[in-house]
């Protein structure tokens, strides 16, 4: 009969009644049946429906963020801040008007395109910047510090308890942030740009902490641990219970805690480990085997369907939130005509609502804590504890971020995915950027006007994370293959602004986006194809990333994710400073979106999970001889502090 669990931590304690939040009366029966702790502190009880929704409520809060406020109103907003201080492009000399409209007229309305003529520039540490490049810049430099951010941030995301609590943090001064673009005046757009980047970085970390749980959430769920529908009885015998735990992984040695190394092998035996496969529980015949492998091709699919399913339902919900702030951005922005205090009410607006709907999360979305570090205590040093545990985190993430980078050369399929995803978000976030400044600028449109193309996209968005999945059943697609026709269809966008330089279609004055109203269709496609690519390249990621790593792996997902925004936003910046409008940057995005459709060509999700066992017996083997080299470096110090307090004595 397998031995008792660790007795729990004293900080699991304190965080009992916040854990006991996230408990469903429903679950108490089936939370007697699960698997036991590996180490002190984990929590290996069921996802829950709260839980689920604690998950689900992060996306309702912070999506509305990245939609209403990233793709829509506050690249409008910086740049027509900017555009106060700026004088026209054309002569360099006359300040520019103001944009905004006089009165409030019909969303339908159309204004004349107004040209490279009407371009604005703004003069910044003796630079010549144009207003629409002073938007995309802000991005770029808040995506490279976003990424910083979330190496530094990783150990602590993987160990202890703080996963949540900097999931939290990110969360309220992000929106905190956002808030506070309601008192900045045109005078003020450099320190705008501040509370931009300040807001955006906080928002990726905290998804990346929120992607995070995503695995977590899978492998705990009931619909995982009891794939025969046994969960529905309340009494397992002791064989079910030993069926329900992988009994031939090896122990896990690669985190360093307080438990007694004694105590750990005989509370961890044959107890799946934190760099355990995220798969299905191994067969009595497949026991005898070291490494641990799928009992059937339907359970693997069952948490890729599960992972997916997760996903896809928080992108919708993320997006039925950002459609309700944005149907009240149209009716603030109308109600303001002329005013930039309702571009900066409606981004007050974002911030709250990212603020309020974050509280859901804090009470209802378990910690799941990690292995904690190993720390070593001295009471010399206490008052420096806190300055010590943070350098000890930051210097961990950056380490672990080596080592993570190097452990992902040996998966072949996670490589392959993550460029085509450095590429890919790098095209998603730019695409955004670019054709709402585009419109502004160049098509001349008004707030509401935009704020409908965001509607109309946020609709499509939702609409998309929920049809993709039918589409892809009907047409029986994998997931590899959904992304594909996702890639295929977001290339129309560029595509077709590229018709605007063909001589007949320009002579004729519309297509090639020309007139304001093609910017709805572009838009309901843009929205349509981020719904599936969304969901479906997160669960994909998810399924291949091996147990244990998630955050270090989501780390790196978010550092390709992000990171690579940093360079599409730039480009497009420097292309309308060099030409002195934004289309041609439209030859760029085309090459963007194109490039990742044959590199996921040769991703193979199941050789990558098969990958990801591999290397996590690697891990334990590779973790093992450095424990053993600690151990033996540890006995050399304390033998040699004996002998020098001896000799003291001695010497007395």
């Amino acid at each position: 009969m397998p031995p008792p669990p660790p007795e729990p931590l004293p900080h699991d304690v304190a965080n009992e009644a916040d854990d006991e939040q996230s408990l469903s009366e429903g679950d108490s029966e089936m939370e007697d049946r699960q698997p036991l702790p590996l180490y002190e502190g984990e929590d290996v009880r069921l996802t829950s429906k709260q839980e689920l929704f604690g998950f689900y409520m992060y996306g309702w809060a912070a999506e509305v963020f990245v939609v209403c406020g990233i793709g829509s109103f506050i690249p409008v907003t910086l740049e027509q801040l900017a555009r106060e201080n700026g004088v026209l492009l054309s002569d360099r000399s006359t300040p520019c008007k103001s944009a905004l409209e006089s009165s409030a007229p019909s969303i339908w309305s159309s204004n004349p395109p107004r040209g490279a003529g009407q371009q604005c520039i703004v003069y910044i540490m003796g630079f010549e910047i144009n207003t629409a490049s002073f938007a995309m810049y802000t991005f770029s430099i808040s995506v490279l510090l976003q990424a910083l951010l979330i190496v530094s941030m990783s150990g602590a995301a993987d160990h202890g308890r703080f996963r949540k609590t900097l999931l939290l943090w990110f969360a309220f001064v992000g929106s905190i942030a956002t808030m506070l673009f309601l008192p900045m005046v045109p005078k003020l757009y450099i320190m705008a740009a501040v509370l931009a980047i300040i807001a955006n970085t906080c928002f990726g970390a905290s998804f990346v902490l929120l992607n995070s749980f995503l695995p977590l959430l899978v492998r705990h769920h009931p619909e995982v641990q009891f794939p025969d529908g046994t969960r529905e009885s309340s009494l397992l015998d002791e064989g079910d219970l030993d069926r329900l735990i992988d009994p031939t992984f090896p122990e896990e040695e690669q985190y360093t805690n307080h438990v007694n190394s004694g105590e750990r092998s005989n509370h961890t035996e044959g107890i799946p480990n934190e760099t355990s496969a995220l798969l299905p529980h191994p067969t009595l015949e497949q026991s005898t085997t070291t490494i641990p492998t799928p009992a059937s091709h339907d359970l693997i699919s069952l948490e890729l369907t599960l992972s997916t399913q997760i996903s896809s339902q928080g992108i919708a919900i993320g997006y039925l939130a950002a459609l309700i702030v944005q149907t009240l951005s149209i009716l603030i922005v109308l109600n303001f005509g002329a005013a930039t205090l309702g571009l900066r009410t409606v981004l007050f607006l974002i911030g709250a609502w990212w603020f309020v709907f974050s509280l859901p999360t804090a009470f209802w979305l378990r910690p799941r804590p990690g292995p904690p570090l190993h720390l070593a205590t001295s009471s010399s040093l206490s008052r420096f504890k806190h300055v010590r545990v943070f350098w000890a985190y930051f210097a961990y993430s950056w380490r672990s971020l080596g080592r993570t980078l190097t452990h992902a050369t040996h998966l072949k399929d996670i490589l392959l995915f993550l460029l085509a995803w450095f590429l890919l978000s790098d095209s998603i976030a730019t695409v955004s950027g670019t054709a709402v400044l585009f419109a502004k600028t160049t098509l001349g449109m008004s707030y509401a006007m935009l704020a409908l193309i965001n509607v109309i996209a946020t609709t499509a968005g939702v609409i998309g994370a929920f049809a993709w999945s039918r589409i892809s059943r009907y047409m029986r697609l994998s997931p590899s293959q959904t992304i594909l026709a996702c890639i295929a269809l977001f290339e129309l966008i560029p595509l077709y602004g590229l018709l605007g330089y063909i001589p007949a279609i320009r002579r004729w004055g519309s297509l090639g986006l020309q007139q304001q109203w093609e910017m709805y269709p572009l838009g309901a496609v843009y929205g349509f194809v981020l719904g599936g690519l969304s969901s479906y390249c997160r669960s994909v990621y998810g399924e291949m990333v091996p147990r244990g790593w998630e955050a270090a792996f989501f780390a790196l997902y978010a550092i390709t994710d992000k990171g690579s925004s940093v360079f599409g936003p730039a480009v497009v910046g420097a292309i309308t400073d060099r030409w002195g409008e934004i289309r041609p940057a439209f030859w760029f995005l085309a090459v963007l979106i194109g490039l990742p459709f044959p590199i996921m060509l040769l991703v193979d999700v199941d050789r990558g999970k098969a990958d990801g066992i591999a290397l996590v017996t690697a891990l334990v083997e590779e973790n093992k001889t450095e424990q053993e080299q600690d151990a033996e470096a540890d006995r050399v110090v304390a033998a040699n502090h004996i002998n020098g307090l001896e000799r003291g004595e001695q010497h007395f």
